[in-house]
């Protein structure tokens, strides 16, 4: 695994190192769930082999290497596991155990059958209980202070922010540090909606905070009000030097809003991960 590079300029008095890493994609199973779950893990670990067989593991064991020999906090943007299984949720523990995570949930954190269901708010209540302990710090909302930077992870998993998360971030802005934001889901931006729709022709745009203009293309990743307002807040904010997401699978990075960048990175599947300087 050789990972990009990004230098973030914050102002820090020693520069700091993390690894960017996003969507792993964990496929486990075994006899403590059901046959239709074996099933299920079946024909996703054969449908990510096409990029290289048990790719999703190695991959993301090759990332955490990477990490623990440089002695470098992984920064993990979500889809650690593919689905939840009691197996995954093993494999989990075992894996973020192994290194200095902080971590942002992503929206197969509570998958319990891939595209099964509307994906919303109940749906992922139902299985918050049962997968939040495998996990290094709360799915809805962490922050983290580094060397005089301000980690914070906001659960937007489909998309959409609720307003209980966005008055802790106001809270953590009120600190005063300079913030590296941790998102599973990207911004829109009207560069990335087209990389997304007219470029690599996704189905839907499956950024945050799409506007009329540019349709979400999927009625679930529509941003309600509280969204809007976590955006509306967020946009206003100079101490966020820069957002950090995952999602979409592929690396890109372009301006969101004033000085600020926002970096997508591929997923750790693919071998790739983004090795980021804080200066």
């Amino acid at each position: 695994m050789t990972p990009i590079h990004t230098r973030i300029t914050v102002g820090v008095a020693k520069p700091l190192r993390f690894l960017h890493v996003t969507d792993s994609h964990l496929i486990s199973a075994d006899e403590r769930d059901s046959e239709r779950k074996r099933e299920l893990a079946r024909q996703r670990r054969e449908a990510y082999d096409k990029h290289g067989f048990d790719c999703c593991r190695r991959g993301l064991d090759a990332a955490f290497d990477y990490a623990r020999r440089r002695n470098e906090p992984v920064l993990h943007t979500g889809d650690l596991i593919d689905f939840v299984s009691y197996r995954n949720l093993e494999l989990a523990r075992e894996k973020l155990s192994s290194v200095d995570c902080f971590f942002a949930a992503g929206n197969h954190e509570f998958s319990k059958y891939v595209g099964e269901a509307q994906e919303d708010e109940a749906y992922k209540l139902d299985s918050l209980p049962l997968v939040a302990p495998a996990f290094p710090n709360d799915l809805r909302f962490a922050a983290r202070l580094a060397g005089g930077v301000n980690l914070v992870a906001v659960d937007n998993t489909y998309g959409q922010v609720r307003r209980q998360e966005l008055e802790r971030f106001r809270a953590e802005i009120a600190k005063g540090y300079p913030i590296l934001l941790l998102l599973h889901v990207p911004l829109y931006t009207r560069e990335l909606y087209r990389e997304q729709i007219e470029v690599r022709k996704a189905e839907s745009a499956s950024l945050m905070g799409c506007p009329a203009e540019h349709p979400a293309r999927n009625d679930a990743q529509c941003p309600d009000a509280d969204t809007l307002a976590f955006i509306d807040f967020l946009k206003r904010q100079t101490l966020v030097k820069a957002v950090l997401a995952g999602h979409l699978h592929y690396d890109w990075e372009g301006p969101l809003y004033g000085d600020v960048t926002q970096y997508v990175t591929a997923g750790s599947f693919l071998g790739r991960a983004r090795e980021i300087e804080v200066a």
